[in-house]
């Protein structure tokens, strides 16, 4: 008869009531954003919604994402309520771009040691972000996984599921020749290109704790990702001619513009017409970083852009203002070969 010590889950690092304790918690969080479709979400194994009955003609758009490496600057300083808002925005402008209305979400988190406070925190923030976007999250995954992670880090993944009538996709094959380009303005780096902030805040010895404008380096490093869907849904709705879209994120201005765009056209983009949040233009200098290279990497101020027939643009701009955005004309759409020019 064996004498060794009878091992349980709990030895090996995985607190099965902690998990439990942690879905009760988050329940009343989570039905808070639930939609008249969800018919059953968190608690079982699988979530059912159904399709709302304004379409006659739906089609689903998916997409999925993550945070990224600003996870570790939100994991270092202790906030990271706002990465949960990062989760659901980079998925929920994506599946925008094709004109689609986000129906739901889903999100994983994967930890070494599942702290409740922590995971909480992140969650209660994936939720203010699906209310912001008007979808239900209805639910998820949390993996703990001890020593696949360390005990204090996280990983985050998200999956939406958005649908757009069948006549009414946005695919960019009416943009042509003498179209505007309309900008929205980002809140930041939204959750791009952090490998190279945190390589700047390495090489400079920069804490995300040192004076930055009205707050700190980190506050502005860390400021959530703008979610656009509500106000540009609404301009869609309103019938002004949305012909393409953009969501300005990995691959910045100069790889995402013209990614809906038809070919023989590009994009002619106009740098003084506007001025860069203050965060681009320290990150720029304390990294010695090429303009062309700020470009490629950040979204240098622009989140998400538009492209509207020229007749239509005083309107789209004034509703856009009646929504509290700030959007503004940075460039028009010239002959190109789906490229994007500065002037």
């Amino acid at each position: 008869m064996s004498t060794r010590k009878s091992l349980s889950y709990r030895d090996a690092g995985v607190d099965i009531e902690a998990g439990d304790a942690l879905v009760d918690d988050i329940k009343k969080i989570v039905r808070s954003t639930h939609r008249a479709e969800v018919l059953a979400g968190v608690g079982g194994f699988g979530a059912l919604v159904s399709l709302p009955k304004k379409y006659k003609k739906p089609i689903l758009v998916s997409g999925t994402d993550g945070v990224g490496t600003k996870l570790r600057l939100g994991i270092e300083s202790g906030q990271v309520e706002g990465l949960g808002i990062d989760l659901v925005a980079m998925c929920v402008n994506d599946v925008l771009v094709s004109g689609a209305e986000p129906l739901f979400f889903l999100d994983y988190y994967a930890t070494g040691k599942l702290d409740n406070r922590t995971a909480g925190l992140v969650i209660r923030g994936i939720a203010t972000g699906c209310k912001q976007a008007g979808c239900a999250l209805v639910g998820g995954e949390t993996a703990e996984m001890p020593g696949l992670y360390n005990a204090d880090d996280f990983d985050l993944a998200g999956f939406c599921v958005a649908v757009v009538e069948k006549s009414k996709i946005i695919d960019g094959s009416k943009i042509s020749k003498g179209d505007v380009i309309v900008a929205l303005p980002s809140s930041g780096p939204h959750s791009n290109g952090y490998s190279l902030v945190r390589k700047i805040l390495s090489v400079g010895g920069h804490s995300v704790d040192q004076v930055f404008e009205n707050g700190t380096l980190g506050d502005a490093l860390l400021a959530p990702t703008q979610i656009y869907v509500k106000p540009v849904l609404k301009l869609v709705e309103s019938g002004v001619d949305v012909r393409g879209m953009a969501h300005i994120t990995g691959g910045g201005v100069t790889g995402n513009l013209t990614r809906c765009f038809p070919k023989g056209v590009g994009a002619m983009v106009d740098t003084s017409s506007w001025k860069r949040p203050a965060i681009f233009d320290w990150l720029q200098a304390e990294g010695a970083v090429e303009e062309d290279e700020m470009r490629r990497v950040f979204n240098c101020g622009i989140g998400f852009a538009m492209v509207i027939p020229r007749k239509q643009v005083d309107g789209a701009l004034a509703q856009l203002r009646k929504a509290k955005l700030k959007p503004w004309v940075v460039g028009e759409v010239v002959k190109g070969k789906q490229d994007v020019r500065f002037a």
